[in-house]
């Protein structure tokens, strides 16, 4: 099933200079980007983005976190594109996160340390938790417009 699905790397991944490296994972593993920009998050953004997170007691330094400079937004597509970037991106919490993964490899901070802290985790990167999610977070963060379609060398394998 080709899917598309969104990722965002944070501005801790983009302050770190990993948007390459972050990036690349994907396109090795055979998935195509279809849509790719760099965004300065506002409050009001944060707020729909996180719509379900607003009244749980972390939002205010999630909100914090993610307005505090540039991310890069990814839609990202491929057969079960979902469950694959999940997998490339690793448990949220980094401490669980397998080497290999980009949590993994790259956050180090718990989840249990920023709570203790009161702020948000420094995880790098965002990936839709499902199918659902996929396609609202996609139509939030990108217009049709700005979502592309070509073939990449992949393709001729599978199609």
């Amino acid at each position: 099933m080709i899917e598309q699905t969104l990722v965002l790397i944070k501005p801790d991944g983009v302050k770190r200079g990993l948007i390459g490296e972050l990036i690349s994972r994907f396109e090795r593993r055979g998935l195509k980007i279809v849509g790719l920009k760099m965004v300065q998050v506002d409050p009001d953004f944060s707020k729909k983005h996180y719509s379900n997170h607003i009244k749980k007691d972390f939002y205010k330094g999630l909100e914090k976190f993610i307005t505090s400079g540039p991310v890069v937004a990814v839609v990202i597509e491929g057969i079960d594109a979902v469950e694959v970037v999940r997998k490339i991106v690793g448990d949220t919490s980094p401490k669980f996160a397998p080497v290999g993964t980009i949590r993994g490899d790259f956050a180090h901070i718990s989840l249990e340390y920023s709570d203790k802290k009161k702020k948000a985790a420094e995880n790098l990167i965002h990936a839709s938790g499902n199918k659902k999610e996929a396609k609202q977070e996609v139509s939030l963060w990108f217009s049709l417009d700005e979502l592309h379609s070509y073939k990449i060398s992949y393709e001729e394998h599978v199609m």
